[in-house]
């Protein structure tokens, strides 16, 4: 695995286990789902669509998981128990790890196989962006846990 690999896969199990601790936090459950005036997503919905944004372009894109993606489940599904959240982080840090250690180097450097944003962009890019936009979703469910609890 080279170093770019390495460092993304070092990224991405930071900061899902970050998400994991996030979620285990909140007081209850019912916290977890809950959104304020002027919020549009819950903290479950965030970590449901971070788990499915990463399976599906890490895994199933890259990886050929079989997994199927329901973006609109992310955001519509309510109340699931705190621990199938928990699972599905797991899940979703087992497909990186199967992936991303097998990523040949010459892939990296390659258009990633999907055109996500209208134009061609290097894997290794698109890769990046996953784990900024993890990064991001993440500081959203600390700041709603601190906000809500």
């Amino acid at each position: 695995m080279n170093l770019a690999t390495q460092s993304l896969l070092t990224l991405y199990n930071r900061d899902l286990n970050k998400l994991a601790e996030e979620i285990r936090l909140y007081p209850g459950e019912e916290a977890i789902w809950k959104v304020a005036p002027g919020i549009s997503n819950s903290a479950g919905n965030l970590c449901l669509h971070l788990c499915g944004n990463l399976q599906h372009f890490i895994g199933t894109v890259l990886g050929n998981t079989g997994y199927v993606r329901n973006r609109e489940a992310e955001f519509s599904s309510k109340n699931i128990p705190r621990e199938k959240l928990l699972e599905e982080i797991e899940k979703t840090k087992a497909a990186i790890a199967q992936v991303l250690p097998d990523l040949p180097h010459e892939q990296l450097h390659a258009p990633y196989p999907v055109e996500v944003f209208g134009h061609p962009m290097a894997t290794v890019f698109f890769l990046m962006h996953l784990a900024t936009h993890l990064g991001y979703h993440l500081g959203q469910v600390n700041y709603h846990r601190r906000m809500i609890a």
